[in-house]
This record gives structure tokens, C-alpha cells and sequence, in this order.
């Protein structure tokens, strides 16, 4: 477990769950409501992650069936909104037998006081979302999901879905954000774009 609270009473938890090492996000704005990113496996744990929380909204990154299989159990548990990029709704109701509701570019979840923005990134899936989350006097944080990780972007099934993942990624996040903007992939060890930023034309050269 991995905790890292910001100067605005904001308080990012992060666990490792299911046999794939998903990344599974808790942020509470210090006033008991709390956000969780991908419940993704091993409800029993995430239950532990959000006891004594208002856990409001659930956030999925993309519909694949490793950052959903505790979405269920947990919505259940916590009786909170559960929301994911609009193209991937359908397909995780299929998977999970509940309900998201849609979020694209352009629209914000609300914590407390704090607006977290969406970027939709078409490539991993057709709608994988990156939040993005604006702490007070510290770098921009994006949940990345499975679209961008250290080393690369998320895996892709053709030559089009690369090149629209990559474009994406560099149109939406490294042309807009800094340096010191820390990047929480769906699996694996935070980074940031100055740690990437320099291997973009290889991983277009290379193709994935």
C-alpha cells in the first residue's frame, strides 16, 4: 500500500490487487468522501481500503476484465455512482451486471471541493479515460489506466489503434502537462512525463 496526501486535504491511497498486479486508487478529500479508481479485483481487500469512507464514485478506467472484477461487490458495498468512458459502458454492464455512466473528454467528477477531469484516450479501448487530478501546490497526478505506463503506452491490437493511442497520448497529455506531472498506470510503478518524454519517437519507431 502506498499512501500520498497533498497540502488541500487530499489523500491518494494506492493497492495492489488481483493475479494481473492491478493498480486500484483510493482518493478521500479529507473529509471522509473518497473516489475510487478501477475496482478491479479482490473485493475483500478494497473493502478494507474503504472502510470508514464515503466512497461516492467509481471510476473505470476501460472495460477490460482485469480493472473490473470487483466493480460489482464493491458498487454494492458502498452503494456508490459508478462511471466509465462512454464507448466501454456497454460492454463493462455485460461484464459486470451494473451500470456505468458516461464520461468523455471534457466532463469532471466531483470530490468534495476538487474537479477531476477526463481525457478520453481511443487505442487500449475505444473509451479509456485518464483522470486528472490538480492537488494544491503539487504537480498534476493523471490515472492513466491502461493507455500509458513507464516505458510505453497501453498494449494495442493494430497498427491504427497504436497510432491513435500514441497521438493521443502526446496531443492530450504531453503537450498539455508538465514535466513533473505524475503519471498512476493500471499496472506497475508511478512516472512522470519528464521521465517518458524523451523515448516518444521510439515508441512510435518501434510500434508499441
Amino acid at each position: 500500500m502506498q499512501t500520498t496526501t497533498f497540502d488541500d486535504g487530499l489523500t491518494l491511497t494506492r493497492v495492489v490487487v488481483g493475479g494481473m498486479g492491478n493498480n486500484a486508487y483510493l482518493l478521500d478529500d479529507g473529509a471522509g468522501r473518497a473516489l475510487l479508481v478501477d475496482a478491479a479485483a479482490e473485493p475483500e481487500t478494497l473493502a478494507r481500503l474503504v472502510d470508514g469512507f464515503t466512497v461516492e464514485t467509481i471510476v473505470t478506467t476501460h472495460r477490460h476484465h482485469d480493472h473490473v472484477g470487483a466493480l460489482l461487490a464493491t458498487a454494492r458495498l458502498t452503494g456508490a455512482r459508478t462511471l466509465a468512458g462512454r464507448p466501454d459502458c456497454d460492454d463493462i454492464e455485460r461484464r459486470t451486471g451494473i451500470a456505468s455512466e458516461p464520461l468523455w473528454t471534457g466532463d469532471g467528477v466531483q470530490l468534495g471541493k476538487h474537479r477531476i477531469g477526463v481525457i478520453g484516450l481511443v487505442g487500449h479501448t475505444a473509451g479509456s479515460i485518464t483522470l486528472v487530478l490538480r492537488p494544491q501546490n503539487a504537480p498534476v497526478q493523471l490515472f492513466t489506466g491502461d493507455s500509458l505506463f513507464p516505458g510505453g503506452v497501453g498494449k494495442t491490437g493494430t497498427p491504427e489503434d497504436f497510432s491513435s493511442l500514441l497521438d493521443g497520448v502526446i496531443t492530450q497529455l504531453f503537450e498539455v502537462f508538465d514535466d513533473d506531472t505524475v503519471v498512476w498506470p493500471g499496472h506497475g510503478e508511478p512516472t512522470t512525463l519528464g521521465a517518458e518524454r524523451p523515448h516518444l519517437d521510439e515508441w512510435r519507431q518501434r510500434g508499441w
